[in-house]
């Protein structure tokens, strides 16, 4: 398994639509370091799907993220690059929102699981 260099705290990003992040960003789990980069993405009707890309390829890249929670519904907008994504941290975990809700059919790490199980 390919390992990453983590940092001393790991964090966890969150990609999904106002309700949802907020509800993480109260939690705790919001971040904006020095350079003014955060750990979190609110995606609504007009956000783009280059925007949603570019967070998800600059989230997997960070070594302080060690889980991206996405909803599954911003998560289908990205699908082609959730599928090409292998590495095992950060984790990627696929979440239902207020709105939509989660469909284990699409989830890719369930089906990853699924495969490695050989169950169906």
């Amino acid at each position: 398994m390919a390992s990453k260099n983590m940092t001393e705290t790991a964090l966890v990003a969150v990609i999904g639509d106002e309700d949802v992040v907020t509800g993480f960003l109260l939690a705790g789990v919001g971040q904006k370091d020095k350079k003014k980069n955060e750990n979190f993405l609110v995606v609504d009707s007009k956000t783009s799907q280059a925007k949603i890309e570019t967070a998800f390829k600059s989230f997997t890249t960070r070594n302080d993220i060690a889980i991206i929670m996405i909803t599954q519904k911003v998560a289908d907008e990205i699908r082609y690059l959730i599928d090409e994504y292998h590495q095992v941290i950060p984790t990627i975990l696929e979440i239902p929102s207020k709105d939509h809700p989660y469909d284990p059919k699409k989830d890719s790490v369930m089906l990853k699981v699924k495969k490695m199980t050989g169950s169906d």
